[in-house]
């Protein structure tokens, strides 16, 4: 991969939200000039976490950039936060608000009081140089509050849209023009989390399936019905039944340069609660991050760099060597299956089911709790606390690995016990890749009554960030075969400034040390600032920050405050566009305090904050790496 792109890539992870850094005479291209180039890239903090209901309800840069130069000169950079829209605006031509969600026809949405039905969550971002020309590609997460102010208890189709971006010479970006992105060729997309960018140029999205993913013996079995009722009454205004087997798989979007839009779903990169999907240096090997809890770590390995769309699915075996600090684990990797996107279009198109992959039968319980199956069925936890029988049907091996990736991979002996896996980065020179795991908890403490307990970890309600190492050479556990990839994850720990540290309740309400991480969601690497980016989803944090962590000085700096209650979302680091650097970085629902923080300082804030501001944009203020 590229720098440029895995810059691109890392900007995407970071989201919607844009640092701006315009340093001059560093870019490769440049290698004639006689300008010095920067060496070194520290940011350093202007302003403690914030105290004041006035500072705490507003999104705040934190930070300035001291750059280095090789002739030993240094120069600093103030940074500020700059919102290119938020999505209740009409902007770029759009005739309807950025949030909009749509049918199978593109027709808009409306919510059951008759008012537009518009997304307050900006997830995540792809700015893409497209021959010259910027789009950026931002998903819509899920709708959250409703026309009356109400929280939405239900689901509803969510999607993505493209916006052209223009950018003036001093590095600022602004809105030139704005669509919806139609997915109705691949049966719409399911709340749309984090995202990528490939090496090639191309947006890569996620469905974070919670809903449809469920087992109908399972007492969570309603929210799949609810899910499945909410498609195909809203997206296809019940013009066809909404399939489960349709969600719950990594889209990848082209845009080109005259903003055309081409979508397609990667049927063979597995299913799940996907976070995210990262595709590291080589093209081929992507890690994605499957939310929730008792989930899985997967990994897909194309067929050929710089086409995801067949390849072999595989899922990783935590073998713990350590329960201190966050824990740290060699892993092993079990083959799932190896497949094409139209092999597993086939089979959905088939009319496969739960039931026709699986025989599925709930546990015999004895006198004392214990939970057992009969003779020739497996019993499993995956995606939830409830403990289920299996026996795979007869030839339903692709379908299970494909469809029923989480079940599939538990079933063969991978480990689900994860809970919380968020984004992931990608560190190119030093061959590491980043996890955030936004809480230990539950599945990932010892669980001595489980059907497994791979992983044996002290609760951090905080979180950890994980480090990869890569390796090649490595072989499958399920039968010794080959993998082929040089970026296979072989051992996870945690470095010791990137452990979430929970307090007990302070004077603001918080209740994690807010010198520290608390529950890592979007991380993005920046190769040329040596530089780990991380955006906070807490409730432990009265404030969610962005951070940077330099991986040489182990410095962890507070780059970005938003406002109280409001998740960091669209992280994405671009390192040299046209000459300045910028760091995407969106908000989403201001104002969703935690129940810590204390009556009259939760009214104050209130009193302040728009709930149904989400803000798209970005840091500014850097020069181009």
């Amino acid at each position: 991969m590229k720098l440029k792109s895995l810059s691109k890539a890392v900007m995407a992870a970071l989201g919607v939200t844009v640092l701006s850094i315009s340093l001059t005479g560093c870019d490769d291209d440049s290698s004639n000039s006689s300008s010095p180039s920067i060496s070194a890239v520290e940011f350093v903090e202007t302003a403690s976490a914030p105290t004041s209901a006035d500072d705490m309800s507003k999104t705040l840069a934190t930070a300035k950039a001291v750059v280095t130069y090789s002739d030993g000169s240094k120069k600093e950079y103030p940074l500020s936060y700059n919102t290119l829209f938020s999505l209740q605006d009409k902007v770029g031509g759009n005739a309807y608000a950025a949030g909009q969600f749509y049918n199978y026809k593109m027709q808009p949405l409306m919510d059951p009081y008759g008012q537009p039905l518009i997304a307050e969550t900006p997830d995540g971002n792809s700015l893409l140089n497209v021959d010259g020309s910027l789009y950026m590609v931002t998903h819509l997460e899920y709708d959250w509050l409703l026309s009356n102010g109400t929280e939405a208890s239900g689901r509803a189709p969510t999607g993505m849209i493209l916006t052209g971006l223009n950018q003036a010479t001093d590095g600022k970006l602004s809105v030139k023009s704005q669509k919806a992105i139609d997915f109705s060729s691949v049966g719409g997309t399911w709340i749309n989390c984090a995202a990528s960018q490939t090496p090639w140029n191309t947006h890569l999205g996620s469905e974070e399936d919670y809903d449809l993913q469920f087992n109908p013996l399972n007492s969570n079995y309603s929210t799949t019905v609810a899910g499945v009722k909410a498609m195909t009454e809203l997206y296809f205004n019940n013009s066809k039944q909404a399939n489960p087997y349709d969600y719950g798989f990594i889209p990848e979007v082209t845009v080109k340069k005259d903003g055309a839009t081409s979508v397609v779903k990667h049927y063979a990169m597995g299913r799940g609660a996907w976070e995210m999907s990262m595709v590291m240096a080589d093209g081929k090997t992507a890690y994605h991050g499957d939310d929730g809890a008792y989930t899985m770590m997967s990994m897909f390995v194309a067929d050929k760099s710089g086409d995801l769309s067949a390849g072999t699915l595989y899922a990783a075996k935590w073998n713990q060597t350590s329960d201190q600090g966050g824990g740290a684990a060699n892993l092993s990797w079990y083959k799932l299956g190896k497949a094409s996107d139209a092999e597993i279009r086939a089979i959905i198109d088939s009319g496969v089911t739960f039931n026709s992959i699986w025989d599925a039968v709930l546990p015999i319980t004895d006198a004392n709790g214990a939970k057992t199956c009969d003779a020739g069925y497996t019993r499993i936890r995956a995606g939830s606390s409830s403990d289920e029988c299996l026996k795979l049907k007869a030839g339903m091996e692709k379908a299970a690995a494909f469809l029923e990736t989480r079940r599939y991979a538990t079933y063969l002996g991978a480990t689900t016990e994860f809970t919380k896996m968020e984004a992931i980065a990608a560190n190119a020179k030093d061959k590491k890749a980043y996890m955030a795991m936004s809480r230990i908890e539950s599945s990932m403490k010892s669980e001595t009554a489980a059907p497994f307990d791979h992983i044996k970890l002290a609760e951090n309600k905080a979180g950890v960030t994980y480090t990869l190492d890569l390796a090649g050479s490595q072989k499958t556990a399920n039968g010794g075969e080959a993998i082929n990839s040089d970026y296979v994850a072989s051992k996870m720990y945690v470095e010791a400034a990137l452990l979430g540290k929970p307090i007990s309740t302070d004077a603001y309400g918080n209740t994690a040390d807010v010198k520290a991480v608390a529950n890592p969601d979007n991380v993005f690497f920046s190769e040329k600032m040596r530089t780990l980016f991380i955006g906070e989803d807490s409730g432990m944090h009265v404030n969610n920050y962005v951070w940077a962590y330099n991986v040489d000085t182990k410095k962890l700096t507070r780059m970005l405050s938003s406002a109280a209650g409001a998740e960091n979302t669209g992280l994405q680091v671009l390192d040299n566009l046209n000459g300045h650097a910028y760091i995407m970085s969106n908000n989403q629902h201001w104002g969703d305090l935690p129940s810590s923080v204390p009556a009259a300082l939760q009214a104050d804030l209130l009193g302040r904050i728009n709930r149904f501001n989400a803000p798209v944009g970005y840091i500014g203020g850097l020069p181009g790496m």
